[in-house]
């Protein structure tokens, strides 16, 4: 019996893990504003067995985890980061307006209005930073 405890408990926190690089996955999808089937396209994969890496149902090799980080753009360890720390991952709640801004600023024509989004949110960063010091200093 202690063999199957062990045993358990190996295969709990080897899922934890599997569970932690499938949202990781999903969130970087969703962060491009891909769709599912778009990035199955792009692993050769079909829909269904890309939801099942996203829902940590299947477990991803490693050669297939090199092709997602590929397809989204980022490094293997990637999909790691944060794994010690926590016990479970849930992506940022704020991640679907994270997704239309990225949509909608892929959309946007000239480079010129690209640089005036990005100069505008960082105004925007830097006075809630500045808000956020002054309430600080102020207690």
């Amino acid at each position: 019996m202690p063999d199957n405890v062990g045993q358990r408990r190996r295969q709990d926190q080897r899922s934890k893990v599997d569970r932690h690089v499938a949202a990781r996955i999903r969130e970087r999808r969703v962060m491009l504003g891909m769709s599912r089937p778009q990035l199955a396209a792009l692993i050769k994969v079909t829909y269904q067995q890309a939801h099942k890496y996203e829902v940590g149902a299947n477990r991803i090799s490693a050669g297939r985890l090199f092709q997602l980080a590929a397809a989204l753009g980022v490094d293997v360890g990637y999909f790691f980061a944060g794994v010690a720390n926590a016990s479970t991952f849930t992506p940022p709640p704020h991640l679907p307006l994270l997704a239309a801004l990225a949509r909608n600023f892929a959309r946007i024509p000239t480079a010129r209005q690209r640089e005036a989004v990005c100069e505008f949110v960082r105004m925007l960063a830097t006075a809630r930073a500045a808000d956020d010091k002054q309430t600080q200093t102020a207690e």
